[in-house]
């Protein structure tokens, strides 16, 4: 779900270019729900191997990686660990909206629905043990570095950012923002243009930069302050109050400084917030991580094409752009040198 902050928060389009030679930290999690959600079926049904596994989340992040690589990106996939007791709630919630959507799901499938039928599957994706074991070893295959964090792959991929280990965040949600990632990048994984809901236009899709301290000072806040507000929009721990959206957070935290006095002079309640406030701004991290990016492949093919089923023609052509990829990093470091 993410922290609903979007409406205040300004980004600018960028060009792949000014992300040439740079780290990504790319949250995991995020990346290969919207693989899972996207790459589908006619019918909704996720693509699969000839032995029922499913191979949607493998052909996001080859074909996606190989053209962020052959650009000359750096990128470093974060995954989640154990999620904070004050998550459960959510979790619990999107639980129950997955069965709901796959009840819908099937309901329309009977009815010849297809369109709906495509739309409810993609609410009911979910990363199982399997699709996070597969993903890591083509990764591992791919050359391209993963970090497994303790809690959050946000949070932990945020750190790496404040730390200089890495450029910015690559991912969808605004949490890494409120996380303290100096950079996010959003619509990386994301080609060519996206159906409008409700609707037979499309938009383009590009790569969109948000610089934290530009937003706050934009905004005339301070870094709490914008959790604060993500706070009384709603998080991954709360729910929210209802009737503020991020403008009107944003109004109430200019006239009244501080959370607790919005909270007191609007009369409302929001359970431990003090706690999620503390996740926010000193999440739980590891240090003892290393990045190293090696300009060799694995056997790709051997693991999607002899194992997955994958179209050799299209695995070899998509292995040719990573190869280019490292040809630049090549070039790249003999002229630093």
């Amino acid at each position: 779900m993410g922290v609903g902050i979007k409406d205040i928060i300004k980004s600018e389009e960028i060009d792949f270019k000014m992300m040439e030679n740079k780290i990504i930290a790319i949250d995991a999690y995020n990346i290969i729900y919207q693989f899972l959600s996207s790459i589908r079926q006619r019918d909704g049904q996720p693509l699969k191997d000839s032995e029922g596994r499913v191979t949607s989340h493998l052909s996001g992040l080859l074909y996606r990686n190989s053209s962020l690589i052959e650009k000359g990106m750096k990128l470093v996939y974060v995954f989640d660990g154990t999620p904070d007791i004050m998550k459960e709630g959510t979790l619990e919630k999107r639980k129950e909206r997955k069965t709901k959507a796959k009840e819908e799901y099937e309901e329309a499938l009977e009815r010849g629905d297809l369109e709906r039928a495509r739309t409810k599957a993609q609410q009911t994706s979910r990363i199982s043990d399997e699709i996070e074991k597969s993903s890591k070893k083509l990764l591992d295959l791919l050359s391209i570095p993963w970090i497994q964090a303790p809690a959050e792959g946000e949070s932990q991929a945020a750190y790496m950012v404040r730390n200089d280990d890495a450029w910015a965040v690559g991912g969808q949600d605004y949490d890494s923002l409120l996380f303290g990632a100096s950079r996010l990048v959003k619509n990386l994984t994301i080609t060519g243009k996206r159906k409008l809901p409700g609707s037979d236009d499309y938009k383009d899709i590009r790569p969109e930069l948000m610089v934290l301290e530009k937003i706050l000072d934009d905004l005339e806040i301070t870094r709490e302050q914008l959790i604060d507000i993500g706070i009384l929009c709603g998080t991954d721990y709360n729910e929210g109050v209802k009737g503020i959206g991020p403008k009107r957070g944003l109004k109430y935290v200019k006239k009244y400084g501080r959370l607790e006095n919005i909270l007191e002079e609007k009369g409302e309640e929001i359970n431990n917030f003090e706690e999620i406030k503390r996740i926010f701004l000193d999440p739980e991290v590891k240090d003892d991580y290393s990045i190293e990016f090696k300009n060799e492949l694995g056997d790709v093919k051997a693991f999607l094409c002899d194992e997955r089923d994958f179209s050799e023609s299209r695995v070899e052509s998509a292995l040719d752009k990573v190869r280019e990829g490292f040809r630049k990093r090549e070039q790249t470091s003999l002229s630093s040198f």
